[in-house]
């Protein structure tokens, strides 16, 4: 078990084929959340901005205020999602931080209950009891080994999964504007219904694109993911504009 972090973190798997030819077959890091917040965040400043956009252009007759509406639509949801990836990933780090440093100590004050923890762990796996007590062992006798096996065999938490909370809330603002920006722009060429008919045609084909995109990230069916994305950006603009146009009526 000399070379345990390299079997621990690692996420190459190795093979050999028929021929007895060695290959690596690489995986990508799917729980990276640079990726996820990207989507997610074009995603939902373009459906949420084309809903608002069709809203107030179903109660207002003035372009005016549509862009006033999508523009503020676009600041609130870039600054909310960029606080709220912020704190979310500031409190994962410091949580993670917090279990690293309570193991630390623990395999400082308890070396010998620890190895016998992750013996027990190997044992479950199937590692016969003499075999599992060697290995976890020879991972006891590297601090930094120890600490980070540790914390993947009993924790289930990657140490070196500790993102960056500035980074991902200056990604989420810039993700959730330009989805958002999208929908708007034809507002700030005109107004009436051809702008309001172009913000539903950007919106449903930026909407697939990002379906065919998640399609391609996740290895599904594109189809049925570009449905998906269309079909809620669709539902999300037609009860705006309905209740748009009830608010409307009423006012006037």
């Amino acid at each position: 078990m000399a070379n345990a972090r390299h079997d621990h973190a690692d996420h190459d798997h190795h093979h050999h084929d028929d021929h007895g030819r060695h290959w690596v077959h690489h995986h990508r890091d799917v729980q990276g959340g640079a990726a996820r917040a990207a989507i997610f965040g074009v995603s939902d400043g373009l459906v949420s901005n084309v809903a608002l956009i069709l809203g107030v252009a179903a109660a207002a007759s003035e372009g005016s205020a549509v862009l006033i509406a999508g523009v503020s639509g676009l600041l609130a949801g870039a600054s909310s999602m960029a606080a709220g990836e912020y704190v979310s990933m500031k409190a994962q780090n410091e949580l993670v931080e917090r279990e690293l440093e309570i193991e630390r100590r623990s395999l400082a004050e308890r070396p010998r209950a620890e190895t016998h923890e992750l013996a027990t762990i190997y044992e479950s796996r199937g590692i016969e009891r003499g075999m599992a007590e060697e290995m976890a062992a020879a991972v006891m006798a590297d601090p930094e080994v120890a600490l980070e096996v540790h914390a993947r065999e009993e924790l289930g938490v990657d140490p070196d999964a500790i993102g960056d909370p500035i980074g991902a809330a200056i990604s989420s603002f810039l993700a959730f504007a330009v989805g958002a920006l999208l929908p708007l722009i034809p507002w700030f060429l005109g107004d009436g219904d051809t702008a309001t008919i172009a913000s539903v045609a950007i919106g449903l084909v930026a909407a697939a694109l990002v379906g065919a995109l998640l399609a391609r990230f996740t290895e599904r069916s594109v189809g049925r993911t570009i449905g998906r994305q269309v079909g809620w950006a669709a539902a999300a603009c037609a009860l705006t504009w309905a209740i748009g146009s009830l608010l409307g009526t009423a006012v006037a």
